[in-house]
């Protein structure tokens, strides 16, 4: 049975691997959505995460923000597993209901509970602070009117500076509302900056739950994405996968990913997965499968524990 831990302070266990809902209604449609949901499920998840604003991006391809959240709704409304499921998802980058001013985050909700089709989210993250003229304060104040009123059951933060989370977790504190339990940042064997430092250091010190976006890179830690190759993917573009393929950090890391994966006759996915959730301060790596034949890889990481000479291998070559 699959290892269940508890997301930070909060109530809520979680499954080791979060699936990420990015792809819905992007690179996978409803069916294969409806099929990897179904599949992940049968491998024991149980953590769902995606935004308001998934598909926002990519419009040329007909994507319009809400769409992941409307086939996970109607997926859960299908299969009628509401109660088996922690969801995930975020506010603060759908046009529509752009930043976190107080009004939008509360607006924002109604909507994403109404796609979702349910009455509660269980984990809801501020995606972005795009706005830091917005005091901390008013954001906590908001997120917390959402918890009272029984609509969300724990609150996290994505994209945010280490000094507004300090700010943030020290406002709660003092004012005795909701408080931040996870921190959503990207975080991965090829990006490691923007987490290790100042950001790890209050997750850790102020027990929330690391729960790291793009933990595949995009897909290039695949090792489907090699210098001087040319995929035809969607994601094979300067700031996603391709943006990793012909930096020597990326070689170097692709190399003693494929070695580590080859000793223990895995697949390079698994590898990555196994060394993220075993970073400190990680609960649960998001990564997303656009068909069933994806998802494999993936559950296996939760399986799979590295040896400490592993570790060090794949940790020397990504610093």
């Amino acid at each position: 049975m699959t290892e269940l831990r508890r997301l930070g302070s909060s109530d809520l266990l979680v499954s080791s691997l979060c699936l990420g809902g990015n792809v819905f209604g992007w690179t996978a449609d409803q069916a294969q959505s409806f099929a990897v949901l179904d599949a992940y499920f049968a491998g024991g998840g149980n953590f769902v995460d995606t935004s308001d604003s998934y598909m926002n991006y990519f419009p040329e391809q007909g994507n319009e923000p809400g769409q992941s959240e409307t086939i996970i709704g109607d997926w859960l409304a299908d299969r009628g597993n509401r109660d088996d499921v922690v969801l995930a998802t975020k506010v603060g980058d759908h046009p529509n209901y752009f930043g976190l001013a107080p009004a939008t985050i509360k607006a924002a909700a109604e909507e994403s509970l109404r796609r979702l089709r349910t009455d509660h989210i269980d984990l809801y993250y501020t995606h972005f602070d795009h706005d830091e003229s917005i005091p901390v304060d008013d954001i906590i104040g908001a997120l917390d009117e959402l918890v009272q009123a029984g609509k969300v059951r724990a609150i996290g933060a994505s994209n945010i500076s280490p000094e507004r989370l300090a700010a943030s977790l020290a406002f709660a504190d003092r004012a005795g509302t909701a408080r931040y339990v996870a921190l959503q940042p990207q975080y991965n064997l090829v990006s490691r900056d923007t987490y290790e430092g100042a950001r790890r250091e209050i997750v850790q010190r102020e027990g929330l739950a690391c729960v790291p976006y793009f933990a595949l890179a995009s897909g290039f830690l695949t090792g489907k994405y090699r210098p001087g190759q040319t995929v035809e993917n969607v994601r094979n573009v300067p700031g996603l996968a391709g943006g990793y393929a012909d930096t020597e950090r990326g070689a170097r890391v692709l190399d003693a990913v494929a070695q580590v994966a080859t000793a223990r006759g895995v697949e390079m996915a698994t590898v990555a997965l196994a060394w993220l959730g075993q970073q400190p301060t990680v609960t649960a790596p998001i990564a997303s499968a656009r068909t069933v034949e994806q998802l494999p890889a993936l559950l296996a990481a939760q399986d799979l524990h590295l040896s400490d000479a592993e570790l060090r291998t794949l940790t020397s070559a990504s610093s």
